[in-house]
């Protein structure tokens, strides 16, 4: 133990691994053709944080703004192709420049706000702050945008004939679409809603049990968590908004007829 933080070393971390083939023995007992992904998810989660982790110990000790810049950027980079991924074969290219255009301005916007305005971090480009409240932020976007996409694609497939029946009715390609619309922003924030319920009285966050863990008093500790759930928000909802006012457009023609 080292000023109140007890020190984990590579032995203790191994010794969580047994819930890994607690779940692999599950798996293979009901039958359940997961264990490959679940084994090859384990040792891509440790090789990436621990490689994180050296390059993070890296970028804190010499912190410059290009470098922060460019760990931003990358990734909003991977969230992106992280949502082609997940939808390959279901996005058109005209949808996939709505999905760059509202991670970048739904939730760079955010970011910047909540550090230089409600945080105050010093100097500006501080990666200790910058990296892990923008990793959140954009990690917690880019699954409201996958909501929204999800739902957006199942009611446009399913509603197909009940939205041509209101365009020869004379609706706009914005009213046909405004009920899934709605229905596609509130899917997409509803995690997010619920994790706000539920957090303090059911379950203490990540973010403010890492801080406590570190020695932070649980007050400030608080104040940070509700700051960055407010920013969570922020950028989920700002995204996913951007997304659902532009994407509805791609699922129509110049003649406003559905394609």
């Amino acid at each position: 133990m080292s000023d109140g933080i007890i020190q984990l070393n590579f032995l203790q971390v191994a010794l969580a691994y047994i819930f890994v083939l607690i779940v692999l023995f599950f798996l293979r007992r009901r039958g359940i053709q997961r264990e490959k992904e679940l084994i090859f998810a384990s040792l891509r989660m440790t090789i990436q944080l621990i490689a994180v982790g050296y390059i993070l110990t890296f970028v804190f000790e010499q912190p410059h703004p290009l470098v922060t810049l460019a760990i931003v950027l990358i990734m909003v980079g991977f969230a992106i192709l992280t949502l082609f991924r997940k939808f390959k074969g279901k996005l058109s290219h005209r949808i996939k420049k709505v999905i760059v255009l509202s991670m970048t301005l739904g939730t760079l916007p955010v970011v910047l706000y909540f550090l230089l305005i409600v945080i105050r971090v010093e100097p500006y480009y501080n990666p200790q702050y910058f990296v892990p409240i923008t990793g959140m932020i954009i990690g917690n976007s880019m699954t409201g945008i996958s909501l929204g996409i999800h739902t957006m694609l199942n009611r446009f497939n399913h509603q197909k004939h009940e939205i041509e029946e209101s365009l020869i009715l004379g609706a706009t390609p914005k009213q046909a679409s405004n009920q899934i619309i709605n229905d596609s922003f509130d899917a997409a924030i509803m995690p997010t809603l619920n994790s706000m319920l539920g957090m303090g009285i059911i379950f203490l966050p990540g973010m403010m049990t890492g801080q406590i863990l570190s020695g932070v008093a649980p007050n400030m500790a608080i104040l940070y968590q509700i700051g960055i759930m407010l920013g969570i928000l922020g950028g989920v909802s700002l995204a996913t908004y951007l997304f659902l006012q532009l994407g509805y457009r791609t699922f129509f023609n110049h003649q406003k007829q559905l394609i």
